[in-house]
């Protein structure tokens, strides 16, 4: 029955409940329900639902000063904030880097691009605006992000809109696109980029852009050893900006602040969104390098860009306290634990004729469902398998994150685990048991 409101929804075909109150890892909604989310809402929500002392930073802030604009004033939780995030990023970023702080991970894609092009203006390369990245790669839904998106499905209905700058390879060791295996594959995918550059020439490259573990479109694909900084060279040897898309891998959630720190890597731009607030506010950020930084400062001193709520002092305030919460709390230190016991929990799923694989990095999980484990050849798309799973999950009162199109951008199904950093075992065990559940009963049908 279509949803009846004044709300615009996802789906006009599906009706959604009222949440009236969050707890921990629990939403309650309306009616009474409580609902497990392993998801974190779309691995936004890091410290948990209804901690009420983010709730009474935001409004101290509101009480003060809620708004003012960037072109004529800062505000110290925007200042506190993005010293913070410098402090926890990689060292060249320490020493005289910037954050440019958004309303969401969109915003941040949006204003990563347009700063790298602007980057190249300041040194005099004008024919620089490419920002190349990788296919089934997800970015942000707005059309400057779309571009750099490699969604074949997201991308569908709006290819006349979105400019083609270029994508390569992506790196997905279960379905390598080379049909290779690492270490013999001697990172083939990551050479694609070097063979692009080749092919239609680096001059016009601007950045290329990629999320150190893919979370969505790939459901938590960890590239193998030695990828992200063949990235990284390859990038600084053809004067190419690189930029870490940790939307969803920032602040902890894969063990790290930030998941390049796995690698070693320094990136020249970071982005970050979703838990930087945990939700409780809409906030994203761009973290820009020294060097980037630099070029603006003795170039034009200007960036051409901005948006009427870029650091809202209610929003950094926001981050400040969850950020509080994150470190006193020691939350940063449970990811790797607690991913561990959520790991373990699945583990009885492996032996499933229909689970390919479960993978992932912290607290930062997928689990793909195949027709076939010898050759993990996935499902139709009309099977909608990843949905049924949600569905029957949703029976038992457990939230997942389904999607399709992993494999091509049309078939692979798989489900995204995301759940708060305070998960308990007991909760570990509950979405293990309700996994077993829907999957015993969508495969026996």
């Amino acid at each position: 029955m279509p949803t009846s409101s004044g709300l615009f929804p996802r789906n006009f075909k599906k009706t959604f409940p009222i949440a009236v109150r969050g707890k921990g890892c629990w939403i309650i909604t309306a009616d009474g329900r409580r609902f497990l989310d392993t998801s974190g809402q779309a691995a936004v929500v890091c410290i948990g639902h209804g901690i009420p002392e983010i709730g009474r930073a935001m409004a101290e802030q509101s009480s003060q000063i809620a708004f003012a604009h960037t072109s004529q004033f800062h505000t110290a939780p925007a200042e506190k904030l993005a010293e913070r995030l410098l402090a926890m990023a990689p060292p060249n970023f320490r020493r005289g880097g910037r954050v440019y702080f958004t309303s969401g991970g969109s915003e941040a894609t949006e204003t990563a691009i347009k700063l790298a092009r602007q980057f190249h203006l300041e040194g005099g390369q004008k024919n620089r605006y490419r920002v190349l990245s990788r296919r089934q790669s997800y970015h942000g839904s707005t059309l400057g992000a779309m571009s750099v998106s490699g969604n074949v499905a997201r991308r569908a209905a709006y290819e006349p809109l979105i400019p083609e700058w270029g994508h390569i390879a992506s790196c997905f060791c279960y379905h390598c696109p080379f049909e290779k295996t690492f270490p013999q594959c001697q990172l083939v995918c990551a050479d694609d980029l070097e063979v692009f550059l080749r092919e239609h020439g680096a001059g016009e490259a601007a950045a290329f852009i990629f999320e150190p573990v893919v979370g969505a479109t790939l459901g938590a694909a960890v590239p193998p050893d030695g990828y992200a900084q063949r990235i990284a060279e390859i990038c600084l040897r053809n004067g190419i900006l690189l930029i870490a898309d940790e939307v969803m891998t920032g602040m902890g959630r894969t063990g790290k602040p930030f998941a390049v720190q796995h690698w070693g890597v320094e990136p020249d731009i970071i982005l970050v969104g979703k838990g930087v607030a945990s939700g409780y506010a809409p906030l994203g950020a761009v973290l820009v390098s020294a060097r980037v930084v630099a070029a603006f400062e003795r170039g034009s001193g200007a960036f051409m860009h901005g948006f009427t709520y870029q650091a809202h002092a209610v929003s950094t305030a926001a981050g400040n306290a969850v950020l509080d919460y994150l470190e006193s709390h020691k939350l940063f230190d449970r990811v790797n634990t607690a991913g561990q016991k959520l790991c373990a929990a699945l583990s009885p799923l492996q032996s499933h004729p229909n689970v390919g694989d479960i993978r992932g990095s912290g607290l930062l999980l997928g689990v793909e469902f195949v027709k076939d484990k010898a050759t993990h050849e996935p499902f139709q798309k009309e099977q909608d398998i990843a949905e049924k799973i949600r569905e029957a999950c949703l029976e038992e009162n457990v939230l997942v994150y389904p999607t399709q199109g992993c494999v091509d951008g049309v078939r692979g199904d798989h489900i995204l685990l995301a759940p708060p950093f305070t998960i308990l075992p007991e909760e570990c065990a509950l979405i293990a048991r309700a996994l077993q559940s829907a999957v015993a009963r969508v495969f026996a049908s």
